[in-house]
């Protein structure tokens, strides 16, 4: 993975660290999503939200109502989940949405959890890496 995807990879864990510490869990999805997509912005990150994802078949598009919740500087996406527990089908959208898109990294961020590190997953090619490969200190 590339330094640049990686440096990415830190702001977005980190961010995610500092918007989970203000609110813990119990907040919907979107909230979330807006709060931990404006700390990105203001690191500089360009952030797209409910970015729609066509797919193409047998050479025509279709809006089938497929929507990325934040794409990174065009290099990664994120999942925001705000529920009890992570089922294998919200990993299989993520998956699913890094082929579509041909993005090389992605997380799946579950934010109804006690501690933010164990509702982070990272995924790498459609491959899932470890929970969480950046190691923190003093945090949650």
């Amino acid at each position: 993975m590339s330094q640049e995807i990686e440096a990415i990879a830190r702001d977005i864990v980190d961010c995610a660290f500092k918007v989970h510490k203000e609110f813990g869990p119990g907040l919907l999805e979107s909230a979330y999503q807006a709060c931990h997509a404006y700390e990105l912005r203001k690191r500089g990150r360009i952030v797209l939200t409910e970015l729609k994802l066509p797919i193409i078949y047998d050479g025509q598009e279709f809006d089938e109502g497929y929507r990325i919740d934040e794409l990174v500087d065009n290099l990664v996406i994120i999942e925001n989940k705000a529920i009890d527990t992570v089922l294998p089908i919200h990993m299989a959208q993520l998956i699913t949405y890094l082929k579509l898109k041909n993005c090389k990294l992605g997380f799946l961020i579950n934010w109804n959890v006690k501690l933010i590190k164990n509702g982070i997953q990272r995924v790498a090619n459609g491959i899932e890496e470890s929970s969480l490969l950046v190691k923190f200190t003093k945090r949650d």
